[in-house]
C-alpha cells in the first residue's frame, strides 16, 4: 500500500539506528566502523570496548530495535495503516545499504525514515542523513536500479508520546524512593555529551541541542511535580563523552555532578535519561553501572528512570508523525520550540569536518 496525503506519499517506513555488536568478536570491528577515518589504534578500541565485554560483547540496542520494529508493525496494522517497516543501522548489521537493497527488491520506491534520536545535533541527525546518502550511492552503484527516495520524520523531543512516558517513569522512581524513606529527591536529567563547538553552532540560544533538552527537562519536571514531591529545581548533565581530552565537551559530567549534590546535602536523586529512546549501552553501562555505583559509593540514594522503549504511546507517536508528514494529522508538541521542521535546512547541524552529501535537505 502507498500512504498518500496532501503533502506526499510513501510506501514504507525505515527505522534508522546506530547498531551495536552482538558477540565478543563483533566489538572491535563495530568500534572500527564507528571511528572510521579518525586514526584510532586498534589497542585503544580494545580498551574502549571493555564495557561491551562486561555484557558478553552484546549491546542491547539491536534487540531493542527488533522489539520496536515489531511494535511499530503491530501498531500500524492495528490502526489500519498498511505500511511495511524496514530497519537499517549506521554501524552494524543490518546495514543501511542492505536495508535499501531489500526495499528496492521489494518494489519500494519512497520511504519515510525514523531516526532513533529525538534531538537536533550533527551526530543525531545530519550524520544519519549523510549515512543515508552514502547508502543510496552504494546501492545505486550496483546497476540494479534506483534506491528508494528517502525523507525523514521530524525531531520529536517535545511530542507527548515521548514526554508522557518519561513523566510516568520519574513519578514511579520518586514513589519508590519515598517508600524507602527518601523524600523530595533531586531530578537530574542526562544526555550524551557533544563537543561544545557543535553545541554552539547547531542552533539559536546556545545551540538547539541544549535548548531542546532543557525544554524537555522542564516539561518532565513540571509534570512530575504536579503528582509527587520533588526538590525545587532540576539539573541537566552529560555523559558518555569521547574523543581527544583537549577538546571541550558539554559538562558537567553525571558522576561529578552526583558528588557535588552529595556535598550539598541532597537527600536523593532520580536520574532521568532524556537523551535516549531505549536502554542501550550508554544507559546500562554509563548510568546503571558507572553512575549508580558512584552514587552508592557516595551514600547518595539514586534511581534511574526508564527510557520510552516500546511504550505504546511512543509507538503510536511514530504513526502520528508518519500521518503528519503526509498531511493526514495535525502536529502535536508540548513546547514553544516545536513542532520542528521535517525537511532539514541546509545550514542546520553542520558537519564539523566539512560538508558532505546528505539526504532530506532543502
Amino acid at each position: 500500500m502507498t500512504l498518500t496525503g496532501p503533502r506526499g506519499s510513501y510506501d514504507a517506513l525505515l527505522l534508522v539506528s546506530f547498531g551495536g555488536p552482538e558477540g565478543p568478536d563483533d566489538v572491535v570491528p563495530f568500534l572500527e566502523n564507528v571511528t572510521r577515518g579518525r586514526g584510532i589504534p586498534r589497542e585503544r578500541l580494545v580498551e574502549v570496548g571493555a564495557h561491551y565485554t562486561a555484557f558478553g560483547g552484546v549491546s542491547p540496542i539491536n534487540q531493542q530495535n527488533r522489539d520496536l520494529l515489531a511494535a511499530l508493525r503491530a501498531d500500524l496494522a492495528g490502526a489500519g495503516v498498511d505500511l511495511p517497516v524496514y530497519w537499517g543501522n549506521r554501524n552494524w548489521d543490518p546495514y543501511l545499504a542492505d536495508a535499501l537493497r531489500e526495499m528496492r527488491d521489494d518494489g519500494i520506491t519512497s520511504a519515510i525514515c525514523l531516526m532513533t534520536s529525538a534531538y537536533s545535533s550533527y551526530s543525531g541527525c545530519r550524520q544519519y542523513r549523510e549515512n543515508l546518502a552514502d547508502a543510496v550511492a552504494e546501492v545505486e552503484a550496483d546497476g540494479q536500479g534506483p534506491a528508494p527516495r528517502l525523507d525523514k520524520l521530524r525531531h520529536f523531543f517535545d511530542h507527548p508520546g515521548f514526554v508522557d512516558p518519561m513523566v510516568d517513569s520519574v513519578v514511579a522512581c520518586v514513589e519508590r524512593l519515598a517508600a524507602d524513606g527518601v523524600a523530595s529527591p533531586r531530578l537530574v536529567f542526562t544526555t550524551h555529551s557533544i563537543p561544545t563547538a557543535s553545541a554552539d553552532t547547531s542552533g539559536p540560544e546556545g545551540g538547539a541541542y541544549v535548548a531542546q533538552h532543557r525544554e524537555v527537562a522542564a516539561l518532565v519536571a513540571a509534570a512530575a511535580a504536579r503528582r509527587v514531591e520533588v526538590q525545587e529545581g532540576w539539573d541537566l548533565v552529560y555523559q558518555s563523552r569521547s574523543g581527544a581530552p583537549q577538546i571541550p565537551w558539554l559538562e558537567p559530567d553525571i558522576s561529578d555532578h552526583l558528588a557535588a549534590l552529595r556535598s550539598d546535602g541532597v537527600p536523593g536523586v532520580v536520574i532521568v535519561p532524556i537523551g535516549f529512546v531505549s536502554d542501550h549501552m550508554e544507559v546500562v553501562w554509563d548510568l546503571d553501572t558507572v553512575a549508580l555505583e558512584d552514587a552508592r559509593a557516595l551514600g547518595l540514594p539514586a534511581l534511574r528512570s526508564a527510557t520510552v522503549g516500546t511504550d505504546p504511546r511512543f509507538v503510536a507517536m511514530v504513526r502520528e508523525l508518519v500521518l503528519e508528514r503526509v498531511g493526514a494529522a495535525e502536529p502535536r508538541s508540548l513546547s514553544p520550540l516545536g513542532p520542528m521542521h521535517d525537511v532539514c535546512p541546509g545550514t542546520c547541524c553542520p558537519n564539523p569536518r566539512g560538508e558532505r552529501p546528505a539526504l532530506c535537505q532543502m
